[in-house]
């Protein structure tokens, strides 16, 4: 089997795995708790049918055809690349969501942050283009780069569930834990063939079986967790003094203006009153003494 051809099985494979898992995630109505991954999934199986076609077209005979497929793989290939990064944005915070639902207030004050994250990672992605490429040839460095940052994001969001995990009463089972982890592996795949295929540009050939196969074990992933029964939600149950408890407190209260307290201001100082004390005990101690006398 030549690898052409076994890079076309796989992709093969890759499609109706996709297509299997959007079936049982809108089959058990996973899709109205996380309305972002349904989407993503939707995305990612009506889009390979028309790369396919695409493809077939850029290797017709006819120059008009070939050039007209090409130009609609170039535009089609990244405006699906730029709203599959936007819709994973959209799922990280899904996930945030669902792991915190216990605890309200730092749930609110996760998503804020993941606004700002998203505003930062849109400056440093435009601030970072190279403009060695004009025109509608910048558009796969602004894709890359966006890709980039919501990868991050990707990663930070695993790296936190596995870290809390036992503090949030989330189970490894969880739904949302194997949508994260998920894109966890897919995300450390992107970064790991990249840097090796810069340092090591024969390896190319090679790495793309391995960059398929860890995205098929990514679906799988994804597979296993949709058709394994989901444990129930154990509720989060904290100590009054616990630190979590505070962080919940607090962040419940940021954004709300509350009670409003009037502070009077005191009729003295505080050291005048430490003075009269003083000349109190002083003046008792002295009658002391003369009765004494």
């Amino acid at each position: 089997m030549s690898s052409q051809l076994a890079m076309s099985v796989m992709t093969g494979v890759e499609f109706l795995i996709s297509a299997t898992l959007g079936f049982m995630f809108w089959r058990k109505g996973f899709h109205r708790r996380f309305p972002a991954m349904g989407s993503y999934l939707a995305l990612r199986v009506i889009s390979s049918p028309l790369f396919w076609l695409l493809v077939l077209g850029e290797g017709s005979a006819s120059h008009e055809v070939h050039r007209i497929c090409k130009q609609a793989y170039f535009l089609s290939f990244w405006a699906v690349y730029i709203a599959s990064a936007v819709l994973l944005f959209f799922i990280c915070v899904e996930v945030f969501r669902s792991a915190l639902s216990g605890l309200p207030g730092l749930m609110r004050f996760g998503i804020v942050v993941f606004r700002w994250a998203a505003v930062v990672s849109l400056i440093v992605t435009f601030s970072s283009v190279s403009f060695v490429h004009r025109g509608i040839l910048s558009i796969p460095d602004i894709a890359l780069g966006l890709m980039r940052s919501v990868s991050l994001l990707e990663l930070c969001l695993l790296a936190f569930l596995c870290i809390c995990m036992n503090a949030l009463k989330l189970s490894v089972r969880d739904l949302a834990f194997g949508i994260s982890l998920g894109f966890g592996i897919m995300a450390a795949n992107d970064f790991i063939t990249v840097s090796v295929m810069a340092a090591n540009a024969s390896l190319t050939a090679p790495l793309q079986f391995v960059y398929e196969s860890v995205i098929l074990l990514g679906l799988g992933t994804w597979i296993a967790y949709a058709a394994l029964p989901e444990p129930v939600r154990q509720p989060v149950v904290v100590p009054v003094n616990s630190t979590i408890f505070r962080w919940n407190e607090i962040a419940s209260a940021l954004g709300h203006t509350g009670t409003q307290v009037a502070v009077q201001p005191a009729n003295s100082f505080f050291l005048t009153d430490v003075e009269k004390v003083v000349e109190k005990v002083l003046s008792r101690s002295l009658k002391r003494r003369e009765s004494e006398l």
